[in-house]
């Protein structure tokens, strides 16, 4: 079974800045559309319709995001998707922009969620069938810092 699922995606012209590089706030926007997506045909549900059939989502309590290399319009990148950590109520998601070759990584973004309950609006423990499903796509990193993850895929970019 594949942990790590990607999809790859067109930068459109109207998402970059004068210049021709993909806004900043648009890598997000383009990262976490994609990550939906693996959810979706990985995990086999729709954040919409866990939350319909639970009351429970997840709420985005932390994001940290480092731009490596620019992206131009019309490049097509890879964005792939993978759970790095969870616990009872916390799950951490790393989502890596790359190049269409996979080579040079363009950002690396590392999204920590809390299990939320929509009724008492209080986290919750995640349901352990929720949690079985999340450790069968678990990647053990070497790094277990987001500064050690990047100065990684920064010498790996450097190496190229």
């Amino acid at each position: 079974m594949e942990k790590e699922l990607s999809s790859l995606v067109k930068v459109r012209f109207s998402d970059c800045d004068p210049i021709g590089h993909l806004n900043n706030v648009k890598y997000l926007e383009y990262m976490l559309n994609a990550r939906e997506d693996h959810v979706e045909d990985g995990y086999g549900f729709t954040y919409e319709e866990y939350t319909r059939k639970t009351g429970c989502t997840w709420i985005t309590i932390q994001n940290e995001i480092a731009y490596l290399k620019e992206v131009h319009y019309n490049a097509k990148v890879v964005i792939s998707s993978k759970t790095i950590a969870i616990s009872d109520r916390l799950s951490k998601v790393e989502i890596l922009m790359k190049s269409e070759d996979g080579k040079t990584i363009h950002c690396i973004l590392w999204l920590t969620v809390i299990y939320f309950d929509l009724k008492t609006r209080k986290s919750a423990v995640q349901p352990e069938a929720t949690q079985e499903l999340f450790r069968k796509f678990l990647v053990d990193l070497q790094e277990k810092d987001f500064q050690s993850r990047v100065a990684t895929l920064r010498k790996q970019n450097k190496a190229l």
